[in-house]
């Protein structure tokens, strides 16, 4: 049975007095940094000079050099790629670490993959809210949060868990929940979620529908409303409500027509190639073939990227939008 943590589980005390590191201030850096702050803590900001560094110094921050930050912590929060995650542990983390130091992962990517293998005098643990980083703020400042997934890698100290409950704590999670796991778990459910569903099927399942009417005959900018705009309205539902509250939500004609016919669309074979994607995500080669990308400079990644941007359902999509966006 999954373990689950609320506010009154947590001992603040275990990190009130402690110095965070935050190194990085990308998406989950900004946000994690401000609801930390705002929790009461002492935060300060590790990154290389550019546009982070002076971004985390508008927002009030102490900024320096990834390797003064983490001598003045107790608690360093890594909130950088994964891709680039081991080189800056390697070459501005690692050198400067001590004893019973607390290292927070926010994904376990590279623990689980044996990209960084902390040295055994810290405590090593992951706090992975589940949620991208503006989320993680608004919902903070809405007095809510995120849920999180935390996990213990080493515990040096004896509260390597109390610290990660903490963490999870200051960035909102607490209002919400507090699951426990591991770094396993964390990263080979959430990169086939990533894969499966939410970057990968949906995303195919959208371009696919829309080419059917497109091809068909229909309107390009009907086709783009019916396949994609409306996908929002759904998932708003089913994040609120579950099926039911979908069902409940929408037209008889849709839920029975979505019931009988969409098995027919996502069939047996899809989930044989969920079972495949799986697979490779458990056995590491997906880790490596995206590890072994980063290091020619991500050229087939780009390319996606670009014939992604260029499509025609894109290119309609952001059309409509800047309508939508004009009448507002």
């Amino acid at each position: 049975m999954l373990k689950k943590y609320y506010d009154a589980d947590v001992d603040w005390a275990v990190i009130a007095e402690k110095t965070v590191a935050v190194i990085g201030y990308g998406s989950q850096g900004r946000a994690q940094a401000q609801n930390l702050r705002d929790s009461g803590l002492a935060v300060i900001v590790g990154v290389r000079p550019g546009k982070s560094f002076e971004a985390a110094s508008l927002d009030g921050f102490t900024v320096m050099p990834v390797c003064d930050a983490v001598k003045a912590a107790d608690v360093v929060a890594m909130l950088v790629p994964d891709e680039s995650a081991a080189e800056i542990f390697r070459r501005e983390i690692l050198p400067w670490t001590h004893d019973g130091q607390a290292i927070v992962f926010a994904h376990g990517f590279t623990l689980h993959y044996g990209q960084i293998i902390p040295p055994p005098n810290l405590d090593v643990v992951m706090v992975a809210p589940k949620g991208v980083g503006p989320q993680v703020r608004e919902l903070y400042l809405a007095d809510s949060g995120v849920p999180s997934i935390i996990a213990v890698h080493q515990d040096v100290t004896g509260n390597a868990k109390e610290t990660a409950l903490a963490f999870a704590k200051g960035i909102g999670s607490a209002r919400s929940v507090i699951m426990e796991s591991s770094c396993a778990e964390e990263t080979e459910t959430d990169l086939f979620g990533e894969q499966a569903v939410i970057c990968g099927g949906v995303v195919n399942l959208m371009k696919a529908a829309y080419d059917t009417l497109v091809e068909a005959g229909y309107e390009p900018e009907i086709a783009y409303y019916e396949c994609m705009h409306s996908l929002k309205l759904i998932a708003g539902l089913l994040s609120e409500g579950g099926f039911t509250m979908m069902h409940d939500s929408v037209s008889k004609t849709a839920g029975y027509g979505g019931l009988t016919r969409g098995p027919r669309v996502i069939g047996p074979e899809a989930k044989t190639a969920m079972k495949e994607i799986l697979a490779e995500i458990r056995s590491g080669t997906f880790a490596r073939e995206w590890l072994l990308e980063n290091q020619v400079n991500r050229p087939q990644y780009t390319a996606l990227v670009r014939l992604e941007k260029e499509c025609e359902l894109e290119r309609v999509g952001g059309e409509v939008r800047r309508i939508i966006s004009k009448r507002k």
